[in-house]
């Protein structure tokens, strides 16, 4: 019992990061997302079930992990979204170069990771 208690607080705490993700771009949602699913496998088969049958990102989460890939829109969306995201705060923080330069080698890495998922046919 207690063994499931510490995978489903893993869970909660990876599905929370994932959820944070999803209006901040910098933070990967995708990741935490498949964490806290593989954490409620093994800890709450109830909670690992409705992961994969939520409105907002149950689709996206099973067809990601059959290898289906991600929809055009869902990227398209997820660049311009982060790069307006980013580039604000790049300008904002300008006076700082080296966090510019960490902003923008975060900004290229989450582009190139989007950009490398399958892109989904429908």
């Amino acid at each position: 019992m207690k063994t499931n208690f510490l995978w489903n607080i893993a869970g909660t705490f990876f599905l929370m990061l994932g959820l944070i993700g999803i209006p901040l771009p910098v933070l990967p949602t995708t990741p935490f997302l498949l964490l806290a699913a593989a954490c409620y496998l093994r800890g709450s088969e109830r909670m690992y079930r409705w992961m994969h049958s939520n409105r907002w990102f149950g689709d996206y989460l099973s067809d990601y992990r059959a290898g289906k890939g991600v929809p055009k829109k869902t990227k398209a969306y997820s660049l311009a979204t982060l790069w307006a995201v980013i580039g604000i705060s790049m300008y904002a923080l300008r006076e700082s170069i080296p966090v510019v330069v960490v902003l923008a080698v975060v900004a290229v890495g989450v582009t190139a990771h989007i950009l490398l998922i399958k892109t989904k046919v429908r």
